[in-house]
């Protein structure tokens, strides 16, 4: 491959100096690369323009952190791009490339040296007075959580319309493999390897024994309601996709979850196995 594509978060690379001298260099090479910023100091996130990305294009180079990297998957989805990850902040899981060794890795993509891993999503939408809404993808998670007044929240869960439980908790998270790493993991949650295909569902701060997560068939599929708590149905709750497009639900509110129909390719250069990861980020903050 030689043509190329660069999302930055410019927070993260002040003045694009990175993403400057990797354009610089995929160009001397004989390929092809534009770039657009995703979150610009002052501005935060940036909505991205597909248009501006070049029909040729055969890689997304992403310069940040997991988190710039999980919201150019969702924005850019539609194009089935392979990603790759240049971590310019902390250790993640999913940006495997730094600012040294970026430059053999362009050399290796250049002729083809490289995997790609195929991430499971998960899509979402809200139910409302019988009024769908649109769907919504998610790389990491899908959580339904309290919002406003410190108070817990009564959560009515039903795998492919069996009734599963009922918990009362600050809220829910349904996280796919490569999530269990984040909000999941933060919540008690298992730790998986990111390849597998799964649904996690993990409570948050349960206020009942039934505490545990519960791992799904990736081909379930998840609704959770809204459940009246107070006599007075004023529980203020929102579910938000990978931390981002919060929707407001009230009492009675449905959110139905499933295993998305695309999937997220994350493009692996380094040999250093998931659990070598793992193991770093362990021994960080042990």
């Amino acid at each position: 491959m030689k043509n190329f594509y660069v999302i930055t978060n410019a927070v993260k690379d002040e003045k694009l100096i990175l993403t400057e001298k990797i354009r610089a260099y995929i160009e001397k090479k004989g390929g092809n690369c534009g770039y657009q910023v995703s979150v610009a100091p002052g501005r935060g996130n940036c909505p991205l323009s597909l248009k501006q990305i070049p029909e040729d294009t055969e890689c997304i180079l992403v310069i940040g952190g997991d988190g710039t990297l999980i919201r150019a998957a969702r924005d850019t989805v539609a194009l089935k791009l392979p990603l790759v990850g240049v971590n310019h902040g902390n250790l993640g899981y999913l940006c495997e490339l730094e600012e040294d060794n970026v430059y053999d890795a362009i050399d290796r993509m250049f002729v083809n040296d490289y995997v790609l891993e195929h991430r499971m999503m998960l899509s979402g939408y809200v139910v409302k007075g019988g009024t769908k809404s649109g769907e919504t993808v998610a790389l990491n998670d899908i959580v339904i959580h309290r919002s406003g007044a410190l108070q817990i929240v009564n959560l009515v869960v039903y795998v492919n319309g069996e009734y599963l439980s009922e918990f009362m908790a600050d809220g829910i998270i349904a996280a796919t493999a490569t999530g269990s790493t984040a909000y999941n993991m933060s919540a008690g949650g298992p730790i998986v390897d990111p390849q597998a295909n799964l649904i996690l569902i993990t409570p948050i701060n349960s206020h009942t024994l039934n505490s545990k997560s519960i791992v799904l068939s990736a081909d379930d599929e998840i609704e959770i309601e809204i459940g009246q708590r107070r006599s007075e149905k004023d529980e203020k709750v929102e579910v938000s996709f990978d931390g981002d497009d919060a929707v407001h639900l009230e009492v009675g509110d449905r959110i139905v979850i499933h295993r998305a129909k695309t999937n997220t390719q994350i493009l692996k250069l380094s040999r250093i196995s998931f659990l070598e990861t793992l193991r770093k980020k362990m021994h960080t903050y042990a």
